[in-house]
C-alpha cells in the first residue's frame, strides 16, 4: 500500500511585488534583477497578513478538491522555517484553524526541501500504516527575514502556500520513490539567525543585517545544480524509471539559472520543466507545492504522468520525490 496525492491547492498574500516597485526600497532595476534571476515579480505579506491563514486557506481548497472534510484527516505535516512562534508547530495552527483535534500535527523544518521532506515522511507513515489520509503544505514568507537594502537577497523571495492531500492507494500509482540528503558542513552558505524582528516590506522597523537571510550565492549556486542533479538521478534509479519517461519535472523555484543548469545535466528537455519563479520569486518551501498546482490547473499533469519534484535548500537540505499520478 502506497500513497497518492489525490488534490492540490495554493493560496497567497494580497500583494504582488514587481521589479518596478523594489526599485523604490534599494539599488537595483528590473533589468538587473531578470538577468540574474528570472524573476518579474513576487508576491509578499505586508502588517496584518497572516502566513498561517495563507495556508490554512491553501489547505481549505485542497482538501474541497478531494472531496474530503477536515474531520477526515489522519495527520497535517508541514515543510516550514516560517512560524511566527518557536512553538507550538505551524501545522497545529493550521490544524486549530481547520477545527480539528486529536490528530498529530508538525513541521519539518528542511527550509527550501521541507515540501519534499514532508512528502517523503508523510509516505512513509502510510506505508507503515498509521496514517490513510494527510494534509501535506508547504507554507514559507522568507520576505520578512531579508535586509531590504541588500539587493542579493531581497529581490529574491517571495511569500505564500500550497497544499497537497495525500491518501492511501494500492497498486502502482502515487509516490514512487523519494530520497533525502543534507549537508551540514555547508549551513554557512544559506542561513538566517532566530532572533531579530519579522518585518514586513511596508513596515517601519526593519531586521537588523546581521539577523537577516546571510546567502553565498556563488558556492550555493555549485552545490545545488550537482546536488539536485544527482539526487534526481539516483530517486529515478530506485524507482526504476529513466529520466526520459519522466513527463514533467517540477523543481524548486530557487533561481533560474540554476533550473536551467539542472534541467541540461539531467538531459531534461525545456518543455518538460515547469517554472513560475517569473511570477512568483522563490517562495522557498512553497514553492514546489505551488508550481505542482499551477501545472494541474494548466493541464500539464494527466492520469499516470511520471513528474519529479526536487528541492535545494538551507541546511543544507535537499532530496527528491518520484511521482506516477
Amino acid at each position: 500500500m502506497g500513497s497518492r496525492i489525490v488534490a492540490t491547492g495554493r493560496a497567497l498574500p494580497r500583494t504582488a511585488l514587481s521589479n518596478k516597485d523594489l526599485e523604490r526600497y534599494m539599488d537595483t532595476s528590473d533589468e538587473w534583477i531578470k538577468s540574474r534571476t528570472g524573476i518579474n515579480q513576487r508576491y509578499a505579506i505586508r502588517q496584518g497578513e497572516s502566513l498561517a491563514e495563507i495556508a490554512t486557506t491553501a489547505s481549505r481548497i485542497a482538501l474541497e478538491r478531494a472531496g474530503l472534510k477536515a474531520s477526515e484527516l489522519d495527520a497535517i505535516i508541514v515543510g516550514t522555517v516560517s512560524s511566527e512562534y518557536a512553538f507550538p508547530s505551524f501545522a497545529c495552527q493550521i490544524q486549530h484553524q481547520l477545527g480539528i483535534s486529536s490528530i498529530p500535527a508538525f513541521d519539518v523544518a528542511a527550509a527550501c526541501s521541507g515540501f519534499i521532506y514532508a512528502i517523503s515522511v508523510a509516505d512513509s507513515q502510510m506505508r507503515a500504516g498509521d496514517f490513510k489520509r494527510v494534509l501535506v503544505v508547504g507554507a514559507d514568507a522568507l520576505s520578512t527575514m531579508v535586509d531590504w537594502n541588500d539587493r542579493r537577497t531581497a529581490v529574491l523571495f517571495g511569500d505564500g502556500a500550497g497544499a497537497v492531500v495525500m491518501v492511501t492507494t494500492p497498486g502502482n500509482r502515487g509516490v514512487l520513490s523519494s530520497l533525502l540528503r543534507s549537508s551540514g558542513e555547508h549551513w554557512h552558505l544559506l542561513s538566517v539567525r532566530a532572533t531579530g524582528v519579522r518585518s514586513t516590506i511596508d513596515s517601519e522597523v526593519r531586521r537588523c543585517a546581521d539577523d537577516a537571510i546571510q546567502m553565498k550565492g556563488p558556492e550555493l549556486f555549485k552545490i545545488a545544480v550537482k546536488s539536485m542533479e544527482e539526487v534526481s538521478r539516483l530517486v529515478a534509479e530506485r524507482a526504476g524509471v529513466k529520466l526520459d519517461e519522466i513527463d514533467l519535472f517540477v523543481p524548486h523555484q530557487a533561481n533560474m539559472r540554476i533550473i536551467t543548469a539542472v534541467a541540461d545535466r539531467l538531459g531534461m528537455p525545456h518543455e518538460k520543466v515547469f517554472t513560475n519563479i517569473d511570477r512568483f520569486g522563490n517562495t522557498s518551501a512553497a514553492s514546489v507545492p505551488i508550481a505542482l498546482d499551477e501545472a494541474i490547473e494548466q493541464g500539464r499533469i494527466h492520469d499516470n504522468s511520471i513528474v519529479m519534484l526536487n528541492a535545494c535548500g538551507g541546511g543544507l537540505t535537499w532530496g527528491a520525490n518520484l511521482i506516477r499520478w
